[in-house]
């Protein structure tokens, strides 16, 4: 069982994608926007080689205009030297990737030449796990689509869409229940018409549900049964909604309470995407505090990056993880980050949100500059008076630190969340 994320990391310089609007889209800049991506894609890896993450969606945009007719490179080509070098790197570490093409990659839409375009982001998608030299273990995540006044026409025209598919990219789908229009029972009804994977996500169930109405174990355990051999592990998606979003929409990160509760009920050998806006800070979150129960002392690196985010909201919590964190070996997973989850929940406090400038302000004045100085004083000087935001402030202080190279200022979440 692995546990991962999707896309992109949050606090990691350098794995940034790169990308252009379409009329600068010559081939000289594609060549130099697809280098970069590699080239963050790689760091991608590496952080999560290093923290022990096996598990992995890839953005759809790594290749800029990957499906688009104005990007004619045979990229796949150009780049394969680096491309076989990361595929190596991705199964030499039993990195699981994946790819999920986006919402206008619609297979049964009424109107042909939306479908032919979709079909050549399948192709693109497909191109790029084949250049990486992904199996069939390496999956590509697709919703049913619209209902378009009549559901039943509307599924039989994707399995009669699906038909039209090449082989390897038949292999790669697996078809994901969303919010809105295909429970994960008519999914399932689907994927057994076209020999398919389903990937149940937990939080369009709950949005969208099925009749009858099962538990998400039960609906779990009857995904379960689409997944061959050739297949790898059975994937599921896990998100929670967020406080302040339009239904559907992520939560900034996975509440260690609701996932605790979730989690006993996943089937064994189950592989876990989770599908939220802190990204890599949520996974590594959820595989220390319920898969490792990781010690104190395991987290220090951890708190390290934590902790002017949290002074920033709380002298009081700061110091509480502080002495949860004295005790060495003990395993403490679950109390650090609830105790970092409130502080996360907690209104804007300007007094913690100076006291914690001032603790950053403190690494760099040493050597600062006097217009450096002159700027965070304004900046602060403005926050305290609400004639701007904190958010210039820490921007300030990130481009010091950028400046110095301080690596443990420039790694704190402090300036990312």
């Amino acid at each position: 069982m692995s546990i991962g994320y999707a896309c992109q990391l949050i606090g990691v310089p350098g794995t940034e994608l790169s990308r252009c609007i379409l009329k600068n889209a010559s081939e000289d800049k594609l060549r130099i926007l697809i280098e970069q991506n590699l080239k963050s894609f790689d760091t991608m890896l590496d952080y999560n080689i290093k923290h022990d993450i096996h598990l992995f969606r890839i953005g759809s945009d790594i290749i800029p205009f990957g499906s688009h007719p104005s990007n004619q490179l045979i990229w796949w080509d150009e780049f394969e030297d680096i491309f076989s070098a990361i595929g190596d790197k991705i199964r030499s570490n039993k990195i699981r990737v994946s790819m999920h093409p986006g919402q206008y990659t619609v297979l049964n839409s009424p109107d042909q030449a939306i479908v032919l375009n979709a079909i050549m982001d399948l192709e693109y998608h497909d191109h790029f796990l084949t250049a990486l030299g992904m199996d069939q273990t390496s999956k590509m995540v697709l919703h049913i689509g619209g209902v378009y006044g009549d559901k039943k026409e509307a599924s039989k025209r994707f399995v009669e869409n699906f038909k039209k598919l090449s082989d390897p990219i038949k292999s790669r789908l697996i078809l994901e229940n969303d919010d809105k229009s295909y429970t994960v029972s008519e999914v399932l009804d689907i994927a057994h018409q076209t020999g398919s994977p389903v990937v149940f996500d937990n939080l369009h169930n709950e949005i969208n549900p099925s009749i009858p109405n099962l538990s998400e174990q039960e609906w779990m355990l009857e995904c379960r049964k689409t997944w061959k051999l050739e297949d790898g592990r059975q994937k599921i998606h896990y998100s929670q909604q967020g406080k302040n979003s339009p239904v559907g929409g992520h939560s900034e990160t996975v509440f260690l309470n609701n996932f605790e509760k979730f989690y006993p009920f996943v089937p064994p050998d189950t592989d876990i995407m989770l599908e939220v806006k802190d990204k890599n800070l949520s996974a590594m979150k959820c595989i220390n505090a319920i898969y490792l129960n990781a010690t104190a002392a395991e987290l220090e690196p951890e708190w390290a990056r934590y902790k002017y985010y949290v002074l920033s909201h709380s002298a009081r919590i700061y110091t509480e993880i502080r002495q949860l964190l004295k005790d060495k070996k003990a395993p403490v997973a679950k109390e650090f980050y609830t105790l970092i989850e409130t502080a996360m929940l907690l209104e804007e406090d300007m007094g913690a949100e100076v006291n914690a400038a001032e603790h950053v302000w403190g690494y760099i004045s040493k050597d600062s500059t006097a217009p450096e100085k002159n700027r965070y004083l304004k900046l602060l000087s403005g926050y305290q008076k609400k004639e701007n935001t904190i958010t210039p402030i820490k921007k300030h202080l990130l481009s010091c630190a950028v400046k110095r190279n301080l690596e443990y200022l420039i790694n704190s979440y402090y300036f990312y969340i």
